[in-house]
């Protein structure tokens, strides 16, 4: 199947969100319209779109008290746009691929099965995601959809970046580092080519995905090489709500002293940690600038979110043997200048030198001339990573040159 103008639907399922975009693939990948339905389980969930044209810009009040009833708005929404502008494909983010998925695939019984056997792996994220696919099933029967996995991008890592020091009977059972962020670190290390060219993307690189959900992976030759989120999204860095990493030794403790079940410490590093843990106040990094000169809490959760950041890109530059190119991303990482001079305060041994002017005007590239190693900025984009990998699984006609970026 190679239609002229496939039109591609990316959907991103969250534990409270569905993300979606709409996709124009011709000769060159084109975005159609991007919207959310959101708060899905609060009381004014909501459901927006933004788009070219003035039928694709809308936002309203929606009842979704769960992912089921906010499929079921999203399908009748796909329904009625589709009559006059069918889809031709749907990609979806799907957190976790477990041992065996490495590639984008199309979605099959066989593959919805054995995602269901893996949803012990990710259980904030697996079974919404389980639901989206087997929703579109059931509406949509003859539409191609195809799983873009976020740990595809890290499926390769060295053995020795994978293991887990537990014993070793548990790595048969699937338990190794996975990593997460996938396709923003692939869409990343597209841009870079793109932008500084073959030798800076396949240098020594850093990417920074600094948002809600916060990591880093070490990339050499255009390949990961290691990566802070693990087992699951919870290791590596403190983020919005969940702690990073931990010393295990704190569930015996928290057991014994404050009878807390496992449950209840998955629910605490989750949800009630990182950001929002010590400042108690909030878990969104602006909040916490624009109050810390009065707040001491505010400014300890600013200092050791930058402070472990740090120290992660200290190890991945020992793990690569020096350092290239260092990029930040996502909502903090590309729009919090603060935040990026603080992380790279100290990092001059490794050659990182910023550029202050440059640094608080957003530039692309926030280093100086004169810097061994070059910061940037860049933008991320997931959705649109999830449509090219789209069009390479089901041959649709995009540029050639599109296409080989996008594997």
């Amino acid at each position: 199947m190679n239609p002229a103008r496939p039109r591609i639907l990316t959907i991103n399922g969250g534990s409270s969100s569905i993300k979606f975009a709409l996709f124009e693939a011709g000769d060159a990948l084109r975005q159609i319209l991007a919207g959310a339905i959101e708060r899905i389980g609060l009381p004014e969930a909501t459901f927006q779109a933004t788009g070219a044209s003035q039928a694709d810009r809308f936002s309203r009040s929606v009842t979704a008290p769960d992912h089921m009833a906010a499929v079921g708005i999203l399908m009748d929404w796909v329904a009625a746009r589709s009559e006059a502008d069918p889809l031709t494909a749907v990609g979806h983010r799907v957190v976790h691929g477990g041992p065996n998925y490495s590639q984008p695939q199309r979605i099959t019984a066989d593959m919805v099965a054995e995602l269901r056997q893996l949803s012990p792996f990710d259980p904030e994220h697996l079974p919404e995601e389980i639901l989206l696919t087997e929703a579109f099933q059931r509406r949509f029967p003859d539409l191609p959809q195809v799983a873009c996995f976020d740990t595809a991008f890290h499926h390769a890592m060295p053995r020795v970046a994978q293991m887990l020091p537990i014993p070793r009977r548990y790595e048969a059972q699937g338990l190794r580092r996975y990593g997460f962020h996938g396709l923003s670190y692939a869409f990343l290390l597209e841009e870079l080519e793109r932008l500084a060219g073959e030798e800076a993307a396949h240098g020594r690189v850093i990417l920074a995905h600094l948002g809600n959900g916060a990591s880093l992976a070490a990339v050499h030759d255009g390949k990961s090489l290691d990566t802070s989120m693990s087992f699951t999204p919870t290791a590596g860095v403190p983020m919005s709500t969940r702690s990073g990493d931990l010393d295990p030794g704190l569930i015996w403790y928290l057991a014994r002293t404050e009878h807390m079940t496992a449950k209840q410490f998955n629910e605490m590093v989750n949800f009630q940690s990182g950001l929002l843990g010590v400042s108690e106040t909030s878990s969104d990094m602006r909040d916490l600038l624009g109050r810390e000169a009065q707040d001491v809490r505010a400014a300890e959760a600013i200092n050791l979110f930058c402070y472990q950041v740090k120290k992660w890109i200290g190890a991945f530059a020992a793990a690569l043997g020096g350092l290239d190119t260092l990029v930040f991303a996502g909502g903090i990482g590309e729009n919090a200048p603060i935040v990026r001079a603080r992380i790279c305060a100290g990092l001059e041994f490794l050659g990182v030198e910023l550029d202050a002017p440059r640094n608080a005007a957003q530039a692309g590239v926030i280093s100086t001339d004169a810097s061994r190693v070059t910061v940037r900025v860049m933008h991320t984009d997931e959705e649109s990573m999830i449509a090219k990998l789209v069009c390479r699984v089901l041959d649709f006609g995009m540029a050639r040159e599109e296409m080989k970026r996008a594997t």
